[in-house]
């Protein structure tokens, strides 16, 4: 089998379970270390090794490029194209993230360069993933234009917008 064919087998069969919760935004979601977990019955089976690489790319502002390499048991690393497929994922570092301590937010910037950068070696679809979708306890409301409009004319005659 090329390293094509047994990627296609992986992402085909992966499945990795959203098992950490966010108590703020009452979600689960998954990890790279979840994701790394969910391959390791494929790396004996089909004779592959999964790598991770961060770089820093950028010091002002910090950016972090994370590659996800899976090759053939075989190869060498770099040596022949054909043994290896990888995907990239780019990431800035928040230096501005209260509560943390600097290495506790290039760590943040690493594990989550790490997640998708393996999300996408194995295209794991995140479009349902309350992370990507999380409205952190906000309720999303629809406002129609008569809404709007008669919120519009409620406050041009002395109403208070927080009333609306």
């Amino acid at each position: 089998m090329t390293i094509y064919q047994k990627l296609a087998k992986i992402q085909t069969k992966f499945k990795a379970k959203k098992s950490r919760f966010n108590s703020f935004g009452k979600y689960y979601f998954r990890s790279a270390e979840d994701i790394l977990e969910a391959t390791k019955p494929f790396l004996k089976e089909l004779d592959v090794a999964v790598t991770i690489n961060e770089e820093l790319i950028s010091h002002d502002p910090p950016v972090l490029k994370v590659t996800a390499k899976i090759m053939n048991g075989e190869a060498e690393v770099g040596l022949d194209t054909h043994s290896y497929a990888q995907a990239i994922a780019i990431v800035g570092v928040d230096l501005d993230q209260k509560g943390m301590q600097m290495p506790q937010r290039y760590g943040a910037a690493s594990s989550y360069g790490k997640k998708y950068a393996l999300g996408n070696l194995f295209l794991i679809d995140d479009t349902q993933d309350a992370d990507a979708t999380n409205n952190h306890g906000k309720a999303k409301t629809t406002i129609t234009n008569a809404d709007f409009a008669k919120a519009k004319k409620y406050v041009k005659s002395g109403g208070k917008v927080d009333a609306i």
